[in-house]
């Protein structure tokens, strides 16, 4: 995107006099060279996007970000964009070159390499995926098409889940079966790695898709998701794809009726259950956990797990019981095909594309292969790639300026810990101490995960992301009975995120998200307190929000707090639960104030602290006005020109329903009608529209 700045011209004038006729017994005296003047800083601020009709005071979100909201087309292969999907297209193009390189390189070459190289150009062998179609995944079919008998499900999940969806390091990822199990954090034994058994099973993004029937848009979806199983099933040879279908999708109705909700979801009290091995049968019996641990090599491993959702599971357990071995047989093989048929034939590709970008998210249009094998790489090889990204990508001094904006805002959270209303001194003191423990994560880990393990053939692509899932479910097994890898990531220097981990109590700030707008190494700092330094207090703050606030500073799920300190954080959060109800978008969705109730905290707080935190980095020199706007303009500025996005209905109907930060117009505009330094910076007085009464504000920070 075009930045616009106003250099700021600092010419120095340098006249080198000496006498005309020195004399002689005298040298001229050599004259110094002047230093370089450093380049004007820029304010960072786009401004060809500024809506000039619309009032800051009035709307601010579309004050600053009008002119693209109005003119920018989403691509056609993409559901939404806005500033992360700019940044992850800027990566996707630097990743392109390094494994351009890498799969061009001779046999011989650093073995990492050559292993990025094959599994890229084992993607994008398609001629080799037209001779295969569904070939790669015949001998599972068989496997699941052999149980002779419900008991033998038990052994086939522990089998499966293996290979069939991709464990990370702090949770899991795929829909393959009704539960997921996973190497974990013991919530209240930070030093112990543990297996977490969550909920899972059913292809539609959330239980809502199935059971809500009074939303046309859902029950139209759930029609075409039916639609979608048969085509997919008849594509894989079943003959009797229709039934199946129907019968897969029933079943996965009776799991969503079973499955937590979203809401429920983000209880971690709730959501602790220790459970020896030796009682899962009474949990769920009739299932044979000692066959499904065996079989998933998690048997004598551990003498207990934590069971995410015990209802469910007991639940699943009578499922299990109630419903025909065939139904079974069918369900498991639409979960492998649905896993894996983006590695296959171009068939099964567009098919799943149809539905899933399409249906699903409104996406017409599937992105360009190398876009998806460079994906494909990023998640089966992620530190490998990350490693040689980093080497051209992050630069020493870009992590050295982001370290000392960190270092400001942490002492912005200390000093601000002792003037809250709403933390009595003994709170403050625990708080305190948590704050000094935090690990903090910036660009790439101090060491790199070792792939020798991985194998990778440039002809087998079901055969490589098999590999890659079962290398890294095996490497979270091997922690089990370990002490506790604290320099471990949970991100790759590649993507475009940040995190707060709460058992780890650590942030995490991957080399990626440092690029523009999150942060720009040519601009002023406001603009970057206001970007990259709301997303580093936002992180933070995660170990003081309605979730991360149960957490010590040692990870431990512990209540720390006082009554009468909880009672007044619960007043305070009420009250941004009851303002981000409210918003609507698109219409007839209203946000989910409790889902997103973690997320508004942060995205408040951590704009506070960053107001805060810049305050201390200009304390001994104020900021220029650049752009025509001062310091603390400008630092909300970026902050709302972060959050520029756009999404199409189908995806914002499912951002609505499953995702835990609200829609980007409302991290925006409802954060900012919050905070005290707005209203100051840009004179908004009562009959604004982005006006609120100061006792209608919630000031978390």
């Amino acid at each position: 995107m075009k930045r616009t700045a106003l250099t700021l011209a600092c010419t120095t004038l340098l006249a080198a006099c000496s006498p005309s006729q020195a004399p002689p017994q005298q040298a001229a005296a050599p004259v110094a060279a002047p230093a370089p003047t450093p380049p004007a800083l820029s304010s960072g601020i786009d401004l060809q996007y500024v809506d000039a009709g619309m009032r800051a005071q009035d709307d601010f979100y579309r004050h600053v970000n009008g002119k693209w909201l109005d003119t920018f087309e989403i691509p056609a292969d993409k559901p939404g964009y806005g500033s992360f999907t700019k940044v992850f297209d800027a990566t996707q193009e630097q990743l392109r070159s390094l494994i351009d390189q890498a799969a061009k390189a001779a046999p011989g070459a650093d073995a990492d390499q050559q292993k990025i190289g094959d599994l890229y150009n084992s993607y994008m062998d398609e001629a080799r995926l037209e001779e295969l179609g569904a070939k790669p995944l015949m001998q599972d079919f068989a496997a699941i098409d052999a149980l002779k008998d419900k008991q033998d499900i038990a052994a086939l999940m522990g089998d499966l889940t293996k290979w069939t969806s991709q464990p990370g390091s702090f949770g899991p990822s795929g829909t393959s079966l009704p539960f997921v199990s996973f190497v974990h954090q013991d919530n209240k034994d930070s030093t112990k790695y543990v297996i977490d058994f969550e909920q899972s099973g059913i292809g539609l993004p959330d239980r809502d898709y199935y059971l809500k029937d009074d939303d046309a848009k859902l029950k139209q979806m759930r029609i075409a998701y039916l639609a979608h199983v048969e085509k997919m099933l008849s594509l894989a040879g079943d003959k009797d794809a229709a039934k199946n279908a129907k019968d897969i999708v029933a079943l996965e109705t009776e799991l969503a009726k079973a499955q937590w909700t979203k809401v429920e979801l983000r209880d971690p009290v709730k959501a602790y259950n220790k459970i020896e091995i030796a009682k899962l049968g009474t949990l769920a019996p009739g299932f044979d956990w000692k066959a499904y641990l065996a079989a998933a090599d998690i048997a004598d491993k551990v003498d207990y797990v934590i069971v995410g959702q015990p209802t469910y599971l007991t639940q699943f357990a009578k499922i299990l019981g109630h419903t025909s071995l065939p139904t079974w047989k069918a369900y498991f093989r639409w979960h492998v095909l649905n896993d894996y048929a983006r590695y296959l034939s171009k068939p099964f590709v567009d098919e799943n594309f149809a539905f899933n970008g399409t249906t699903l998210n409104g996406t017409p249009q599937d992105q360009p292969r190398w876009k998806k094998g460079i994906s494909l790489v990023s998640a089966q090889l992620g530190e490998a790639l990350g490693k040689v990204y980093v080497g051209s990508n992050f630069p020493p001094e870009s992590k050295a300026r982001v370290e000392a904006l960190v270092n400001n805002l942490l002492a912005a959270f200390k000093a601000d810990i002792d003037t809250l209303d709403w933390m009595g001194p003994e709170t403050k003191q625990a708080a305190q101490a948590k704050l000094a423990k935090i690990a903090v994560k910036i660009g790439y880990p101090d060491t790199w995960r070792d792939y020798s393990k991985f194998t990778v053939a440039k002809d087998d692509l079901v055969g490589n992301v098999k590999h890659g899932n079962t290398f890294e479910y095996e490497r979270n097994i091997a922690k089990l009975g370990q002490p506790i890898d604290r320099g471990e990531w949970g991100m790759t220097p590649q993507t475009i995120n940040a995190e707060y981990n709460p058992e780890m109590n650590s942030i995490e700030f991957p080399a990626a998200i440092l690029q523009p707008p999150f942060f720009d190494a040519k601009a002023d700092d406001a603009v970057n307190y206001g970007a990259i330094g709301a997303v580093i207090g936002h992180e933070i703050s995660h170990g003081f929000d309605d979730q991360g606030a149960q957490y010590d500073g040692d990870g431990n799920l512990r209540d720390w707090w006082t009554k009468d300190d909880h009672e007044k954080f619960a007043a305070k959060t009420k009250a941004l639960v009851d303002e981000y109800n409210a918003f609507e978008a698109p219409p007839g969705y209203h946000v989910n104030g409790q889902l997103t109730l973690g997320e508004n905290i942060a995205d408040n707080s951590g704009l506070a602290i960053a107001y805060k935190a810049y305050k201390i980095a200009t304390a001994a020199k104020p900021a220029p006005v650049i752009d025509g706007f001062s310091g603390e303009q400008r630092l909300y500025l970026g902050f709302a020109q972060v959050w520029r996005g756009k999404y199409r209905d189908n995806f914002a109907i499912q951002r609505i329903k499953t995702d835990p930060h609200s829609p980007p117009q409302f991290r925006a505009n409802g954060t900012v009608v919050n905070q005290p330094g707005f209203y100051q910076a840009f004179d908004i007085k009562e009959g604004d529209k982005m006006y609120r009464a100061p006792d209608q504000r919630v000031i978390m920070w």
